[in-house]
């Protein structure tokens, strides 16, 4: 089952309301963002305590590696002069096949979800859920109504391009999704292009799947604007660099390019998205993801002997998303036995009932998975 509500988001001052005409359907009550869970709460708040082990946060442990801190490094010396960034654009665009000015490098891509709240006036924004909550707050930020498409667990929480409204001017999906882990086929993203509509498809994670598959990052000529959100947080352990990009019409970027401040990439994040471009990198990227694919085999089975715990589709990326009853209480006592986990509730689509899980080595899954089934027994 999928279901659908609109939201309201304030109207910001000097910004005039995007209008998402009708009500949400009947039995599906509308609320304010007063109302509905927490969007600004993100896993880091989940491991600001000393001592814990960090299954709350998707970003690959043991990074960044030796050769990308030498390299970052060895940009300090250059710190007096402003940033340029020709070269790391180039090296994006070729890395997926594009030309340079169907490029943007942002600082991380959650200023790309800012960038396109402000420039976009969409009049039926979508987003899909469940699924990383900055997009919707970027709009509700912006002034703009927000429409939800809830996916369910009784699904597997597939995409079904049918459920979203065929009004819709804006789309936002997830792919992998996260908190959910399922990978999206190619085919049912695309279906969701047409004329007169931005789909926007956030790839933060799909450098996690063994060969990428799935991407839209290449694609170029389907109908309407289609833009590719993408980060180098998770894999390259970036987080606090702060840089990602945006991949879509020259169109679009150049007016997402004109919304950013002055020089709005550092140096040190210019030399990264380049370095992280090099074919040495991206085997080493695809290296990567093919262990994360073991280690999360590894969890899955284990998760799959405990008693009461649910999970839900086919799990694809760095993290896995269950269902446990009690699992709020679950989690603050997993704290207590030296392990942050995230808590699902926040995201649209979930409750209390649910938890995020990174993937780690077998050795600290085993170590978790011990945790959890003492707390369970």
């Amino acid at each position: 089952m999928i279901s659908t509500t609109d939201q309201q988001a304030g109207t910001a001052p000097g910004t005039a309301p995007a209008g998402l005409p009708g009500s949400a359907p009947a039995g599906v009550p509308e609320a304010g963002p007063e109302a509905g869970p927490d969007l600004r709460h993100h896993g880091d708040a989940e491991v600001r305590a000393p001592g814990l082990v960090d299954l709350a946060v998707n970003v690959r442990t043991g990074t960044p590696p030796a050769w990308l801190r030498e390299h970052l490094a060895a940009t300090l010396a250059g710190l007096a002069a402003y940033p340029e960034q020709s070269a790391a654009r180039a090296a994006v665009a070729a890395r997926h096949g594009r030309p340079e000015d169907e490029v943007l490098l942002t600082a991380g891509a959650a200023e790309a979800f800012v960038l396109l709240a402000r420039v976009l006036r969409p009049r039926q924004a979508v987003v899909v859920h469940p699924q990383f909550t900055e997009p919707e707050a970027a709009l509700r930020d912006a002034g703009h109504q927000v429409g939800r498409v809830v996916l369910t667990p009784a699904d597997g929480f597939r995409l079904d391009p049918r459920a979203v409204p065929d009004g819709a001017d804006l789309v936002v999906v997830g792919n992998p999704t996260n908190p959910t882990s399922v990978l999206h086929p190619a085919a049912a993203l695309t279906a969701l292009a047409r004329p007169g509509r931005t789909l926007v498809v956030d790839e933060a994670f799909i450098d996690t799947v063994p060969g990428e598959h799935e991407s839209l990052a290449a694609l170029r000529g389907l109908p309407g604007q289609v833009v590719v959100l993408r980060s180098l947080t998770k894999t390259w352990g970036l987080a606090g660099l702060r840089i990602g990009y945006v991949l879509g019409p020259a169109p679009l970027i150049a007016a997402l390019s004109a919304a950013q401040p002055l020089w709005p990439v550092s140096t040190p994040a210019l030399a990264a998205a380049e370095a992280c471009s090099t074919p040495a990198a991206l085997a080493e990227a695809e290296r990567a993801a093919a262990g994360t694919a073991l280690h999360r085999a590894h969890l899955l089975k284990g998760l799959a002997a405990l008693p009461g715990v649910r999970v839900h589709g086919e799990p694809a990326a760095s993290f896995v998303l269950v269902e446990l009853p009690g699992a709020a209480a679950v989690r603050l006592r997993l704290r207590d036995a030296g392990f942050a986990v995230r808590r699902g509730d926040t995201f649209p689509g979930l409750g209390p009932d649910w938890l995020r899980i990174a993937v780690r080595d077998e050795g600290t899954t085993d170590r978790f998975l011990a945790a959890l089934a003492g707390l369970l027994d």
